[in-house]
């Protein structure tokens, strides 16, 4: 397999666009806009094909792999899988860029479209990046202010989470506050038995939910006020829920309900940084 690394990297021959390639993103953000110094990172990855693009978790990924084979195995113990701190996907296809962002809310598994235009002002700046000679480029969008770096002599007008129509590459975005930033690591090229697949092609527990992107917004919000409610209303109807301990005991699922409910506004207080910040107003 022919890996590519930034350090040594110098052209991109435009016959690659018809291969699978898969491009490597550090996404370093800040979750609590309290707490500047805390950083987290996580390594994503852009995979692309000629139908189009996934961006994903490298660890969610392999977390994912790991479930679906236990769950193959029929084995109920789940612990020690490490789902990373992204667990949302996002796949664009070609050559409508049509935006497609997948996410779990409480019990339900979200298909979003998402039909904003991103009105990019490309600048006359230019900056050395590894081995790329880019150029700059602003953004509105989301609720942020993002910069852009981009390679033209990569001419594939994508980059990581939603970002596209620049002509080139997006090898580096980063937003106003530096809170939210990708920085492309590495590329490699893939098999052709490595063709991504789409999120909505996998067995998931229950259907996935279609909804547009102000639908989505409305979601988000009832979920962070109401975190416990996808549980309630499971229990109001006729499924029967029954928990019990690492003992065997039986769990006050009442109270169970109550803690839930309280760390989950605790967790959301701190999550104060979204990437779009627009969804929490």
């Amino acid at each position: 397999m022919k890996r590519i690394i930034i350090g040594v990297f110098c052209f991109l021959n435009i016959t690659l666009l018809a291969q699978n390639q898969r491009f490597a993103y550090e996404y370093k953000f800040i979750t609590d806009s309290t707490k500047i110094d805390d950083v987290n990172s996580e390594l994503m990855y852009l995979d692309i094909a000629k139908k189009g693009s996934k961006f994903y978790s490298q660890k969610n990924n392999i977390a994912d792999s790991i479930h679906q084979d236990r769950v193959k195995k029929r084995t109920r113990d789940f612990t020690g899988i490490d789902y990373g701190l992204v667990p949302y996907v996002v796949e664009k296809s070609y050559p409508d860029f049509k935006i497609d962002f997948f996410n779990n809310l409480d019990m339900n598994k979200y298909k979003v479209s998402d039909n904003r235009k991103m009105d990019w002002k490309i600048l006359p700046q230019k900056e050395k990046i590894g081995e790329f000679d880019t150029q700059k480029a602003s953004l509105n969008f989301a609720g942020r202010i993002w910069t852009a770096w981009f390679v033209s002599d990569i001419p594939i007008q994508d980059g990581p989470y939603k970002f596209h129509g620049l002509p080139g590459l997006i090898v580096k975005i980063e937003d106003k506050t530096k809170s939210h930033s990708f920085v492309l690591k590495e590329i490699k090229k893939l098999t052709s038995d490595q063709e991504w697949v789409s999120d909505s092609e996998k067995k998931t527990f229950g259907s996935i939910i279609a909804i547009d992107q102000e639908k989505y917004k409305k979601q988000v919000i009832d979920f962070r006020n109401n975190p416990t409610k996808g549980m309630r209303q499971m229990m109001s109807g006729n499924t029967k829920v029954m928990m019990m301990d690492e003992n065997g005991k039986p769990l006050d699922i009442e109270k169970m309900l109550r803690d839930r409910e309280r760390d989950a506004k605790a967790n959301n207080a701190k999550n104060n940084n979204l990437l779009e910040l627009d969804l929490l107003k």
